[in-house]
């Protein structure tokens, strides 16, 4: 059952009279239905608005960095193509994974997912780019495609403008830089955001297919695969269906393919968990993060960005309670999210970047988005610049003065 408030566009039906006169019927121009380039071309216009406001907000994000980094001497491109994650995609889509579990670090890239140095190696075999390149092209390239998904999941839910807001306050995140980097964020949320769209059309064999592509591309595609499985069966008990069934069964299959190719490799079936294990990031039910805070707030001298990060989690804690509460999300963004709160906030792994492991959650919005849709422009407007200049201001700081991965 499809969800969202839309309905089929009116139109006359075969038993409607015809108002075209009987002595003009014979000349009526006869109207075929639009192909799928013009469909796409309308889709497209519809989300204009949400794209350039978010290629606007992120342009003032790069260009506060960019002037940032210059007066500190630093390298933009290295920071946003070469750097920490970065560099570690990149040496897999040059030399592949390790086939032991060793104890170093470079013998435990086993745990980051296979499909974006995937795509950075075949992109650099078809663009003689240099392979930084490939693999920040495609994570821009994925960050409009998340946008656009995010603007359609929005505009479904509660109308176009709600799909602009939607977009932009994911573009004002405090760690928003990073959909512009060589990190798998951004493709990870444009799998997401069209995979819950196609669930809330009924699209199942689609929505199986990005949750399974999703699960080869971040560890927490596992929360996604179990949105669309839960819902399909739920789907399935109302009536039968065949696309239902497969879509359910589709969805997890990238993230068992990839855990279970990594027991394979490692000759042990919990060889994918035991390279979490080595890099502490077993799930222990939240112990770890309050660990974390408590060290952060009590026995040391918290940092700006740090703070931010613990921020970003309550945050999202609240508008995921309200999101519950007011019962206006469907039940697969429920899922998803409350699942991705669980697997970041129960990891007992490092803090810093939990703000960014939840960017993919972007329903969890959905309240602010609501609530500045009700507004009047004379509140949206400050609201929107304030949060994008602090995006900006804070994007600089994360890797200029953080000096850590973000």
């Amino acid at each position: 059952m499809p969800y969202g408030p839309h309905a089929p566009l009116p139109g006359r039906t075969a038993d409607a009279p015809s108002r075209v006169p009987a002595s003009r019927r014979s000349r009526t121009t006869v109207r075929l239905p639009p192909g799928p380039r013009a469909r796409a071309a309308a889709a497209l216009r519809h989300a204009a608005p949400a794209l350039l406001g978010y290629a606007a907000v992120r342009v003032c994000g790069l260009l506060v960095f960019a002037l940032w980094a210059r007066r500190e001497h630093r390298g933009v491109w290295h920071l946003l193509a070469e750097s920490w994650d970065c560099d570690w995609y990149l040496k897999i889509a040059e030399h592949g994974y390790a086939d032991t579990l060793g104890h170093t670090f470079d013998a435990n890239n086993l745990a980051f997912f296979p499909l974006y140095p995937l795509l950075i190696r075949a992109g650099e075999h078809l663009v003689p780019a240099p392979r930084g390149a490939v693999g920040l092209a495609i994570a821009c390239a994925a960050s409009f495609l998340a946008a656009w998904g995010i603007f359609k999941v929005g505009d479904r839910l509660h109308g176009r403008r709600t799909g602009v807001l939607l977009v932009l306050l994911w573009a004002c995140l405090p760690v928003a830089l990073v959909q512009w980097m060589g990190y798998t964020e951004s493709l990870f949320t444009a799998f997401v955001a069209w995979c819950l769209y196609a669930v809330l059309t009924g699209r199942w064999v689609a929505a199986g297919a990005l949750a399974a592509l999703a699960g080869l591309t971040r560890p927490t595609g596992i929360a996604l695969a179990a949105a669309v499985t839960v819902t399909a069966l739920l789907a399935l008990r109302r009536r039968f269906s065949a696309a239902a069934l497969a879509g359910a069964v589709l969805a997890p299959l990238g993230w068992l393919a990839y855990v279970g190719w990594v027991g394979v490799r490692l000759g042990r079936w919990d060889g994918y968990f035991a390279v979490q294990k080595w890099w502490h990031n077993e799930w222990d039910g939240g112990v770890g993060t309050l660990r974390w805070v408590k060290s952060l707030f009590v026995v040391e001298r918290p940092q700006l960005f740090l703070v931010m990060v613990t921020l970003v989690l309550c945050g999202a804690l609240v508008l995921f309670a309200m999101s519950v509460a007011g019962r206006e999300q469907p039940l697969p963004l429920l899922v998803f999210t409350g699942l991705l709160l669980a697997i970041v906030l129960g990891s007992r792994g490092v803090y810093f970047p939990r703000a960014r492991f939840l960017m993919p959650g972007f329903p969890l919005l959905l309240p602010v988005a609501l609530a500045l849709a009700r507004a009047r422009a004379r509140v949206v407007v400050p609201v929107l610049t304030g949060a994008a200049l602090t995006s900006a201001a804070f994007g600089g700081h994360m890797l200029l003065v953080w000096l850590g991965p973000p």
